[in-house]
């Protein structure tokens, strides 16, 4: 039996509902880029293992197929979970196991738009959710209102190096492929603003190798680093567009098989910062890194 789920009705973006749709899809596909996101999630949540934070009430952004909920169970056994999604068919497919006792809710929702209370909750985590954002510095003003001071937030992105492969190929072209993504610098100006405190941040550079074509563009899409943005040329169909895709992959790489690197963001921040809506402020850049990964 599912747990409660709540459905909220806002008016919806066509873009919010080209990445439901995108999601609906991944639904019936759960393998659908599960490796990139099963990667990034283990790596974010061990980042959880060292905090010290009293986590009554967790809020997932973007859950998905429920494995994050399985994992902060084990980590914060007594806390309620709501797990949020924009898509309501991944979340009653990815979390139909669940029972009606298993202090969990479910609520389908735009991330942008957090239809929870002021200060409703004590830990938020979001895996590879921003990419997926039209406008990340509304998401990290909600996250920071729905957050209790002294609260968690711990996400997970992708950063600007990602794709370089997939832009060299296509550097000849007239029209965007894929999405520029937010450096940590960047990021860490947007939390501080957002009102958090004390951010964190480190990367970890990940490559991947493909034997075609298909299986790394279904890995983009479920991604988010497919670009979905209005500025895609609309005369190409699905098909043309894939065409066009394989080809200049295909120039690029010749035989040497296809390769692609992914720059994965990891940060938190605790809740109860001052919000600076204007003008400057200034940190050091050493305080919000981490420890730089290569793989």
């Amino acid at each position: 039996m599912l747990a409660p789920a709540m459905e909220n009705t806002d008016k919806e973006s066509p873009r919010q509902r080209d990445v439901q749709r995108r999601f609906d899809r991944v639904a019936d596909d759960p393998a659908a880029g599960e490796f990139v996101f099963a990667t990034c999630r283990e790596n974010l949540l061990e980042r959880l293992l060292p905090m010290r934070v009293e986590a009554k009430r967790i809020l997932i952004l973007g859950s998905g197929n429920g494995t994050a909920w399985r994992e902060l169970r084990k980590r914060f056994p007594g806390s309620r979970l709501i797990c949020l999604d924009l898509s309501r068919r991944i979340l009653k497919s990815g979390l139909r196991p669940f029972s009606f006792f298993s202090r969990t809710s479910l609520l389908q929702a735009n991330a942008e738009a957090i239809p929870l209370r002021d200060g409703s909750v004590d830990v938020v985590v979001a895996n590879l959710l921003l990419p997926w954002i039209a406008n990340p510095p509304r998401l990290l003003q909600e996250v920071s209102r729905v957050l209790q001071k002294d609260g968690l937030f711990a996400f997970s992105s992708l950063g600007p190096d990602s794709l370089r492969e997939l832009r060299d190929a296509f550097a000849a072209d007239d029209f965007p492929h894929v999405r520029e993504f937010a450096d940590m610098h960047n990021v860490g100006d947007a939390l501080i603003r957002a009102g958090f405190r004390d951010p964190v941040l480190d990367i970890d550079y990940l490559r991947f190798d493909y034997e075609d074509t298909r299986s790394l563009y279904r890995d983009l899409s479920a991604t988010g680093a497919r670009n979905s943005l209005a500025g895609r040329r609309r005369s190409l169909t699905g098909k043309q567009r894939f065409r066009r895709v394989e080809d200049a992959l295909r120039r690029q790489f010749h035989k040497q098989g296809l390769r692609l690197t992914l720059e994965f963001v990891y940060g938190h921040a605790w809740g109860g910062g001052p919000r600076r809506q204007t003008g400057e402020f200034s940190f050091r850049v050493d305080d919000l890194r981490g420890q730089r990964r290569n793989r």
